[in-house]
């Protein structure tokens, strides 16, 4: 198994369990759009993609109304929706394995930049990561494959051989591949199987103890 050097990490499903700010911060949205609440795992599958695909694609919404939806998202998530969130069992040992061994943390997540570090300070994971690169809130950068691709640069990664992306959904894996790094599907978060190997990831951890074979 390759010795990576470059460890890039999802946040939302991969280092934390964001399921329920997430899912509460677009009910909110949609009550205040008077809309219809869809089923609660239609609501999960805004977990991952970036908000506007999510209106769009989830609730129909043009992009005019699905701009609308993002705004009144935040207005619950940037006070209270950030913090209904868990850090999975096992991810501090991880993080903290990885740094110590001389690896280089990244953070890789199309949510907004200002929210993730926010996450990893409240958590207290920022002190392992060397970046925190997440979308702009004016989304010129607001996709994985932009995230990925600003990251590997703003770390000067040049020998992507070596490095790798951490992610539990097919937007992970699609960002690794269009970026030219390997990646790993994680299963205990809110991607299955099918999706991963669909997506064609490199590896596929069922757990935190897979990641660190695969990692260290």
């Amino acid at each position: 198994m390759k010795n990576y050097k470059y460890i890039l990490f999802d946040l939302d499903g991969t280092i934390t369990d964001s399921a329920l700010g997430i899912t509460n911060s677009v009910k909110y949205a949609l009550n205040k759009l008077n809309a219809p609440i869809p089923p609660y795992e239609t609501l999960c599958k805004f977990i991952g993609p970036p908000l506007l695909d999510g209106f769009r694609d989830f609730c129909g919404f043009d992009n005019e109304k699905a701009h609308t939806a993002v705004n009144l998202y935040r207005e619950y998530y940037k006070t209270t929706g950030i913090f209904e969130n868990a850090v999975y069992d096992g991810i501090p040992e991880l993080l903290k394995a990885l740094k110590e061994s001389g690896k280089r943390v990244i953070l890789a997540t199309s949510k907004p930049e200002k929210f993730a570090k926010r996450i990893l300070e409240h958590f207290g994971l920022m002190q392992y990561f060397h970046l925190a690169a997440g979308a702009s809130m004016d989304e010129t950068r607001n996709n994985k494959d932009a995230v990925i691709a600003y990251a590997l640069k703003e770390c000067y990664i040049n020998d992507k051989s070596f490095a790798v992306m951490v992610g539990d959904r097919h937007h992970d894996i699609d960002g690794a591949k269009v970026n030219g790094i390997s990646c790993v599907g994680v299963l205990y978060g809110f991607g299955n199987r099918e999706e991963l190997e669909a997506a064609g990831a490199d590896y596929i951890a069922e757990d935190i103890n897979a990641l660190y074979k695969i990692l260290l």
